[in-house]
């Protein structure tokens, strides 16, 4: 199985933690189709950790918990199917998943198989309780290649938290995404956390094997399973702009049945999720001038397959920033004769770079993402 962008779906940890059952995701799936969310490309329906037995069944294979699942994950999937989505589950490398649940250390080639005969399109992988001495990446591997044997495409989303060092070899898995970090949770300061340190990982992403900086804390105010403060709508629009830039999978960890309009006008926009879905040359950061903080403020530019570039300026702190950005910095002197004209994705607003420095206010946790066209300088630009 082969992807060329990067996977985008919904997942149930976030928000619901234990408190999953087959209503539940029913009533996810249908939100998913009726509001929009499966038309703008969130295809994948994955049910995290907390849907299995506490043992294998008789036959050595892993069950669902009766009481959430009464007719069985195959029934859930088909459901998922017939809405159009994709299914996706969750187990473990490790003995038992995170929460003690059997996990798929040693029985990956049967798991697989399960997950196959239950129609799964998605497997989230992650990483409790790996036996002492095991090679981790060889444990991923393993079910890499069991899932390449079982008989059905599934996506590999491999969740090993960035830990020894999983972004050297990650791609020698058969993994289509793979963690490079520790968990996020739903605060202001996780956010900003992931976002330094994801420039380490972005020359080992490309095109069919993306890293993953985790599932969006979009929208959850504080509810829910990550709930840690929770951040404010415009945190949450930085973040998703970020993550999407970053080419980062974008899967949704809020109740979508149950979030406001700025929300869901975040998730849904259009014209972010094509930056996401541009993901075939790595972007870089380009940094900026006038910049107080610590850390600077993450300014990052990609190219685009239509020969425009996508810049993202960002801002993760309380204060309000004031950036000038040289155009030198992308390779685009003045003396090539050519110049920017930038259109804010969020706002429709345009202009033109003059004397090859762009400057910009950006409020407290603040962002902003602009397609930009390379235009010829005028005279009155020089």
């Amino acid at each position: 199985m082969i992807i060329n962008t990067p996977p985008m779906g919904w997942n149930s940890w976030n928000t619901f933690g234990h408190d999953i059952n087959e209503d539940l995701i029913k009533e996810i799936a249908d939100v998913m189709v009726a509001d929009g969310y499966l038309d703008a490309g969130y295809e994948y329906l994955v049910i995290d950790d907390c849907w299995q037995a506490d043992t294998r069944d008789k036959n050595g294979r892993l069950a669902p918990d009766k009481n959430k699942f009464p007719n069985g994950m195959k029934a859930v999937g088909d459901y998922i199917h017939s809405k159009g989505l994709k299914f996706g589950i969750y187990s473990c490398a490790g003995q038992l998943t995170c929460e003690g649940f059997p996990g798929s250390y040693e029985h990956e080639f049967i798991d697989a198989e399960t997950f196959a005969e239950w129609g799964v399109d998605f497997l989230k992988y992650d990483f409790c309780f790996k036996p002492k001495g095991a090679d981790t990446a060889c444990l991923y591997r393993r079910m890499g290649m069991a899932l390449a044997n079982c008989g059905r495409d599934i996506l590999f989303s491999a969740c090993s938290w960035g830990a020894e060092e999983t972004r050297k070899w990650a791609k020698t898995t058969g993994a289509h995404m793979w963690r490079s970090t520790g968990d996020i949770v739903d605060s202001a300061a996780s956010i900003k956390d992931h976002a330094y340190v994801i420039d380490r990982d972005l020359k080992y992403t490309s095109t069919t094997s993306y890293a993953d900086f985790d599932m969006l804390v979009v929208g959850m105010h504080g509810d829910g399973n990550v709930g840690v403060g929770g951040a404010t709508d415009e945190m949450y629009r930085s973040h998703f702009t970020f993550w999407a830039q970053m080419s980062s999978p974008l899967m949704i960890g809020c109740d979508i049945r149950n979030i406001n309009e700025y929300t869901k006008q975040t998730l849904l926009n259009k014209d972010i999720i094509a930056i996401n879905k541009e993901s075939y040359w790595q972007p870089y950061e380009i940094g900026q001038i006038g910049s107080w903080n610590p850390k600077g403020n993450p300014v990052y530019c990609k190219l685009l397959s239509t020969g425009e570039l996508a810049i993202g300026i960002y801002n993760f702190y309380e204060d309000e920033a004031n950036l000038s950005t040289p155009l030198d910095r992308i390779g685009l002197n003045m003396s090539t004769g050519k110049t920017l004209e930038m259109t804010e994705i969020w706002t429709g607003e345009k202009e033109i770079v003059h004397n090859g420095v762009h400057k910009v206010k950006i409020e407290p946790w603040g962002c902003k993402l602009y397609r930009c066209r390379i235009v010829d300088l005028q005279y009155g630009d020089m």
